[in-house]
């Protein structure tokens, strides 16, 4: 018998859960760290950074509260998705009910974009006001066990409030590049120049006046990286999310072979998704804007390599991997 371990869907719904977690934590540190050592750079006074805190949370609660009430729709109509009902795609609907029933959420509306490549993505709030649209392709180029993977995987995102996971990241990494161009815009205009005087007497002398500087470089530094890496984080939590997703539709079908034969399927059609853009992208069932090798990851992609996501569900059955040779082998991946 191999020596291999088998994964469950239950550990990996939980060590995902747990990175999220984690990762969300520290976008949020990096916003407060961000904004303390900028205001007290730019004001010369511990108080200065509690303020620059404050204004950023009340920025990120705003960028929240409208995000929160009409994010959906601006993404719905950004996409040109158009609701459905049971008259017009009863197959559709009925996969979406039955899984509905089996995650114990509300059935979402559901919503068809007229594009010939095959992806879907899920939206909204809360399992309440939850949405989520296909496109005409995935119906038109996956069979019904494929199609129940792909609703499983996106229904999995409303359960879990991935959908609630992606609003508020966004909205923190935002906050956070909103705050660190304020600051160097701040800079560049001579903000920071014009009151080093003012900052050098009350840090008491050359010391203290040297201490600032330092402090002030720090910030700038602070202020270039931390978008970077807030991004990074984002990115980072959007593929966590993927796998969560992943291992709950496993959860919900009983059948991962139909989800990871829509992942190969999805992965190797090679037709753009022309409603999407760089701000929709993480939503999507697979990127539907770069068209890499199935193997390749990068640390600002939004979804992890196909490969790796097939690979795991085969974990979940204890099959064994795929590798190259197998995938050049699939006419899908041609």
């Amino acid at each position: 018998m191999s020596g291999r371990q088998v994964q469950t869907f239950h550990s990996q719904i939980a060590a995902n859960r747990r990175r999220s977690l984690l990762l969300i934590a520290s976008v949020f540190v990096l916003l407060a760290v961000l904004g303390l050592v900028i205001g007290y750079a730019a004001t010369g006074v511990p108080e200065g950074g509690y303020l620059a805190v404050g204004i950023a949370v009340a920025v990120a609660a705003m960028m929240t509260s409208v995000s929160w009430f009409a994010g959906d729709s601006i993404v719905l109509a950004a996409s040109q998705a158009r609701q459905v009902s049971e008259h017009t795609h009863p197959q559709l609907m009925n996969v979406v009910r039955e899984l509905s029933i089996a995650a114990n959420i509300p059935p979402p509306q559901v919503y068809l974009i007229e594009d010939s490549a095959p992806n879907a993505f899920a939206t909204g709030r809360d399992p309440q006001r939850a949405s989520i649209a296909v496109t005409t392709g995935l119906l038109d180029k996956l069979d019904r066990e494929e199609l129940q993977g792909v609703i499983g995987h996106e229904l999995s995102h409303v359960r879990n409030l991935d959908i609630r996971f992606a609003l508020l990241v966004g909205v923190l990494v935002g906050s956070i590049v909103l705050l660190a161009d304020f600051f160097l815009r701040f800079t560049f205009w001579g903000g920071g120049r014009s009151s080093g005087g003012s900052r050098s007497s009350r840090g008491g002398g050359s010391g203290g006046g040297g201490l600032m500087i330092i402090l002030f470089i720090v910030a700038i530094v602070l202020a270039i990286v931390a978008p970077i890496a807030a991004r990074l984080v984002q990115m980072a939590v959007s593929r966590q999310r993927e796998y969560l997703a992943d291992a709950s539709a496993v959860e919900l079908t009983r059948n991962p072979y139909g989800l990871e034969r829509a992942l190969l399927k999805i992965g190797g059609d090679r037709e753009p998704l022309e409603v999407a853009n760089r701000a929709t992208q993480h939503l999507y069932f697979v990127n539907p804007l770069k068209k890499m090798d199935l193997r390749s990851s990068s640390l600002m992609s939004t979804h992890p390599p196909i490969l790796e996501r097939v690979n795991r569900l085969r974990a979940l059955t204890g099959g064994a991997p795929l590798d190259l040779r197998a995938l050049s082998s699939q006419s899908a991946l041609r």
